[in-house]
């Protein structure tokens, strides 16, 4: 069984000399699933003394946190759950004061610090802003993460230069630390870290490193002693520490959870767990897909197995069991739909719906020459799943016409989702895992093959590559994209204008083409709704270029004409030259 992250906690926090503490801090360590998926968070507030309600603020800072980060998708990565709880945290704080008395003095309105810390996988996530701080103890040495966000403006006079509540937006540090066994951080309030030596702080820390320890009795002291030496105002600490690392890989967790058997080879009249088997429907080195009909609701199915050649494959088997996880956060009508479980699992596959109608590569069989209009109305079906993976941070990374049903009804659907990315899982994955190229290689978008982190704009590439093929017949670039291994080649890539062809296709349609399946992310489009408004809209800055210049269209042809012609000068003179 793989180990899972172990961590020891101490906390202390003391009003000291002040009638109020304004101090909150709290922590929270899940089980499973979630210690795996989220990992564990921990989080400090200050509030400021010129403030009568700023325990308020550092209330709501914490427990808003705590609650709301384990509320936020699975698939989300740490710091985009993590900024868009902080951003309305701010955004509430700051509307709390702009409707109180306090709207015109902003130190008195409902203001405090935050450092928040996140533990997940083998990663400290840290978010900061205000004068809290964080430190690490590694061995013998103790380092501020934290930079403090004071401004001092002379004669011992200071004021917050960024706090939550202050303004409409906020700005949060964020840094990423790696957990090594033993570490120890401390999360401290100005009431403890400005009365303690950093020498007095390292010997009560490295009481914790020794063996067993009550980390309670530790940060009691540091509160006790900043007491001690005249601390006046509030005073709050948190220790952590890492006493055990997980070594298993992401989704290990969901195996050992489900624990069932592979299922056996299926037949026609075969039944597995209610599931009558009616044919195979495809077999492939990657999955088994079989014609179900559900014997509860009489309604077909598809089941999906893993490989029988691949089913001792790790890594395949995560992906396997991520594919049915994945389907069942995102909700929309052109992503395939799983099957709801309502009885007991068996065996490991996935049970989704049965979409009755082909697939995109037999739809373009069929229709060698659709029209534009058609073509636009199936992209934007397609950009609407696409958006829906986005939107989770996650990219489908094999978007490929087989990968893409249409309904009797004309609705696009994209199925598969083997291979694709969850930026919350990639964060527990070993970079092997990680950045393994998954997709196909027509239409993998070239980056990929340079080893740089996919982007949305590798699914942006993709679905160009389609709407291209599906309105000429052929790709692009043809399939040289996956022989270029260096930036350089790929900028040699040429793009086969559809202007070549003998179909009537607008030449704006060509320039937005041109644009999504650019060898060069940075200059593709942005995003997808840019992409489909440009389908259907014409772009001023594709217009007029029914024949664009050689240099563009073809700069390799371009350049032996210039070397050509001006050879044909260098023959000509040195004709003239012989001549007299």
């Amino acid at each position: 069984m793989a180990r899972a992250l172990k961590i020891s906690i101490g906390q202390c926090s003391e009003k000291g000399r002040k009638e109020v503490n304004q101090d909150v801090h709290g922590a929270y360590i899940p089980n499973e699933p979630q210690l795996t998926a989220k990992g564990i968070a921990l989080a400090l507030a200050d509030g400021i003394s010129s403030s009568a309600v700023s325990q308020v603020a550092s209330q709501y800072a914490v427990a808003g946190f705590l609650e709301d980060y384990y509320c936020t998708s699975d698939a989300w990565s740490v710091k985009t759950s993590a900024k868009r709880i902080l951003d309305a945290t701010n955004s509430w704080l700051h509307a709390q004061s702009q409707h109180s008395q306090y709207r015109y003095d902003k130190d008195r309105g409902y203001v405090c610090t935050l450092s928040a810390m996140v533990l997940k996988s083998t990663t400290a996530h840290i978010f900061h802003v205000g004068d809290s701080r964080i430190y690490r103890l590694r061995g013998n040495t103790l380092e501020q993460l934290t930079a403090d966000h004071r401004v001092w403006v002379g004669n011992g006079q200071s004021y917050l230069g960024r706090a939550l509540g202050v303004n409409p937006q906020i700005e949060i540090d964020y840094q990423t630390q790696p957990l090594e066994p033993g570490d120890i951080f401390l999360l401290a309030t100005d009431g403890v870290y400005e009365h303690l030596h950093t020498k007095a702080i390292v010997g009560m820390l490295q009481a914790g490193q020794e063996g067993p320890c009550d980390l309670q009795a530790v940060a009691e002291q540091l509160v006790q002693t900043a007491y001690a030496q005249g601390s006046t105002d509030n005073l709050t600490v948190q220790i952590v520490r890492i006493d055990e690392l997980p070594v298993h890989e992401a989704h290990e967790f969901q195996q050992h959870q489900l624990g069932l058997p592979f299922p056996p080879i299926l037949e026609p009249r075969m039944v597995l767990d209610g599931y009558t088997i009616v044919r195979e429907v495809h077999g492939s080195s990657r999955s088994h897909i079989y014609l179900a009909v559900d014997s509860e609701t009489q309604t077909r199915v598809i089941l999906k197995t893993p490989s029988i050649d691949l089913r001792g494959d790790p890594a395949y088997l995560e992906r396997f069991l991520t594919e049915e996880w994945v389907a069942r956060r995102i909700n929309s009508a052109h992503v395939l739909k799983p099957c709801q479980q309502t009885r007991k699992r068996n065996f490991l596959y996935v049970a989704t719906e049965f979409i009755d109608g082909q697939t995109l590569t037999q739809w373009m069989i069929d229709h060698p020459t659709p029209s534009v209009e058609t073509v636009r109305s199936m992209v934007e079906q397609i950009a609407r799943g696409l958006r829906a993976f986005h939107r989770l941070e996650m990219l489908h990374q094999d978007l490929r016409p087989d990968n893409i049903m249409i309904d009797t009804t004309g609705t696009v659907k994209i199925i598969d989702f083997g291979s694709t990315r969850v930026a919350g899982i990639a964060e527990s994955m070993t970079a092997t895992h990680a950045d393994a190229i998954l997709g196909t290689a027509q239409y993998t978008a070239p980056e990929i093959f340079l080893d740089e982190r996919a982007t949305p704009r590798a699914d942006l590439f993709s679905l160009g590559i389609i709407t291209y093929q599906m309105l000429t017949g052929r790709l692009p670039y043809g399939a040289e994209v996956a022989k270029c291994q260096t930036r350089a080649a790929q900028n040699r890539l040429q793009y086969a204008s559809v202007l070549e062809d003998e179909r009537d296709i607008p030449a704006w349609i060509d320039g937005a083409l041109r644009k999504a399946v650019h060898p060069n992310p940075a200059k593709r489009y942005e995003e997808l709704s840019e992409f489909v408004q440009d389908l259907r809209h014409p772009n001023p800055a594709f217009l007029n270029r029914h024949h664009a210049p050689l240099i563009e269209r073809n700069p390799l042809v371009f350049w032996k004409s210039v070397s050509l012609v001006l050879a044909l000068l260098v023959m000509v003179l040195v004709a003239r030259t012989s001549g007299h």
